[in-house]
Formats: structure tokens, C-alpha cells, sequence
């Protein structure tokens, strides 16, 4: 489904302009071949030695690079870093991630209106047993429920109506999703939808300083203990009516959030810093947007722009 949905021409013509020409030094791979092995290995979280070694044993891995392995043999792991620190040196993840969501849109696949925003921490590594003996220095503590976390944050912004991710953004795990979430409604927003993490939205000064954000409708479910109406009153409990409508709409922010932590496997950092974290997210999102778009039988659809 993805080698059938995925606009492989303007994605390469994204890396061409940064790419090596190869007319000194060792001769180059062909990008088409080094961003099916980047893809590959981010879909299924392996490290660049990994994903070399899978290859040669994976059939529909093989099948999917389009190599001749009569002619030439699977890039190396060391050209695959190399194509990796180039497309993070210049931010093709974040290009690829809005010229997926510019085709969404144009195709009709988008409904604009209303945002839903969630934020989901990944964990990273707390040890210190490392060459530097020091935690990475950008990632935090932050406490949920009764269970402390190490790591980084992922913010994200769902279109209410469709259900796909148009916007991310990336913190360290102690920021509180509140303050990311007004960079997550989009400019024709008039209604977003929350959990009770998001609280008194509509009084934070960045959002009572905005002309737009001000007018935006702010659907926040409460917290169970603010609800006053005892669980053995026999009529109809409109409060709960009312939060279980709110979730209702408001569940489709997991579904993205599910297909990157357990079918793509990125639940547990793998690179320092939060920037080379964030494009990878960036490609894991627009890969999950294109996969809900496939598995909805909207491959026509969003092939035909």
C-alpha cells in the first residue's frame, strides 16, 4: 500500500537539490534507493545495520527496494547515515511531512473546522552509563499519575473532522501540553477539542492576546471529580452525556499516536537532542497519515493531485 500511495518523483526532487552529484569519490546510490531504505527503516524501528541485514532476508523488504540484486547490493549502514544526516541537516522530514498534508488537502481529504490537540511523552534512556556520563541534557522528568517519565514530549494537532495529524510539534517531557497547544490550531479553526490536561485554555494570555484564538470555541472535557451528579441518580446524567460527546470526537487523536508507538515501534527515543527526534516524527507522521488514508480505500484519491 505505501509503494502505491507514496509520490516517490516529488519527494526525490525534495532531496535532489542537497543530494551529492558523485562526480568525485566513491560513485552514489540512487536517492530513490536510499529513501525506500530510510522509509523501511523507520517503519519498523530498526538501527542502520539492522535494516541492511533485514533486507537480505526479507522478501517483500527486497521486493520493495527495487534492486537488482544481480547488479548491485543493499547500501551500506554507513550510507545510510550519511543520507540520514543530510536530510536532517536540511529538514526534508518537516517538507515531506506538509507536502503529505498539502495533497490531503487538496484532494478533499482534510475537512478543516475543528482541531484536536493531545500531547504523548517518549520515554528516552536515564542511564548515565555512556561516553559522556551524563543524561541527554534536552530531555526532562515530568510526573503522570503516580509514575515519573524521562524523556520528550510530541504535541500534535488532528483535524476533527478526518482524523489526520496536520501539525506537530516537539518539547522536552516537563512542558506542559497547554503551553504548545495554541501553535497547534490552524487559522480556520473555530472549535478545538481537549482533555482536561487543557483546562482554561481560553484564559491563557497568548490565546486572549490573539484576534483568532479568542473566538475559538475551547470543547475541554472536565475532570470525573468536578462532576457533582451522584452515580445512583436513576434520570438521565447529562453532564456525563455531554463528556462522553466530547470524547467521542476527541478519541481520534490516539489513532495516529497508536500506529507510531506500537505498529511503527517508536515509543523509546533513539537519537540525542530533540531535533533529530522531531524529523523522525515528522516522517512517522506523514507515513501515518498516508497509511489511514490507504487502509480507508482513498489511494485514488490521493494519488489523482
Amino acid at each position: 500500500m505505501m509503494d502505491k500511495i507514496i509520490p516517490w518523483n516529488e519527494w526525490i526532487d525534495l532531496i535532489k537539490p542537497y543530494y551529492p552529484s558523485g562526480k568525485r569519490g566513491r560513485p552514489t546510490r540512487g536517492i530513490e534507493t536510499m529513501l525506500r531504505m530510510y522509509l523501511m527503516q523507520n517503519w519498523f524501528n530498526l538501527s542502520d545495520a539492522a535494516i541492511e541485514d533485514t533486507i537480505y532476508d526479507s522478501y517483500a523488504m527486497r521486493s520493495f527496494m527495487h534492486i537488482d540484486f544481480y547488479k548491485e547490493q543493499v547500501p551500506d549502514a554507513t550510507t545510510l547515515l550519511k543520507f540520514r544526516h543530510l536530510l536532517e541537516e536540511h529538514h526534508i522530514g518537516e517538507q515531506i511531512f506538509a507536502d503529505v498534508n498539502a495533497r490531503l488537502e487538496k484532494a478533499g481529504l482534510i475537512m478543516r473546522g475543528g482541531t484536536i490537540v493531545d500531547a504523548t511523552i517518549i520515554n528516552a534512556p536515564s542511564s548515565t552509563k555512556n561516553q559522556s556520563g551524563k543524561r541527554d541534557p534536552e530531555m526532562h522528568q515530568t510526573k503522570k499519575g503516580n509514575q515519573w517519565y524521562h524523556g520528550m514530549k510530541i504535541h500534535s494537532g488532528v483535524d476533527a473532522g478526518s482524523g489526520y495529524v496536520h501539525t506537530i510539534t516537539a518539547t522536552s517531557a516537563n512542558v506542559h501540553d497547554i503551553d504548545e497547544a495554541h501553535k497547534l490550531i490552524r487559522e480556520d479553526d473555530y472549535v478545538m477539542y481537549g482533555d482536561s490536561g487543557y483546562s482554561g485554555m481560553a484564559k491563557r494570555p497568548e490565546v486572549k492576546e490573539n484576534t483568532h484564538l479568542s473566538e475559538v470555541e475551547y470543547r475541554t472535557n472536565v475532570r470525573p471529580s468536578s462532576l457533582k451528579t451522584s452515580d445512583s441518580y436513576k434520570g438521565i446524567n447529562w453532564d456525563k452525556q455531554m463528556e462522553h460527546r466530547k470524547s467521542s470526537v476527541r478519541c481520534k487523536v490516539e489513532h495516529p499516536f497508536l500506529i507510531v508507538k506500537r505498529q511503527f515501534g517508536y515509543s523509546r527515543v533513539v537519537y540525542r537532542g530533540i531535533a533529530k527526534n522531531f524529523h523522525r516524527f515528522n516522517i512517522l507522521f506523514a507515513s501515518a497519515n498516508l497509511l489511514m488514508c490507504a487502509r480507508a480505500g482513498r489511494i485514488d484519491a490521493f494519488c489523482g493531485v
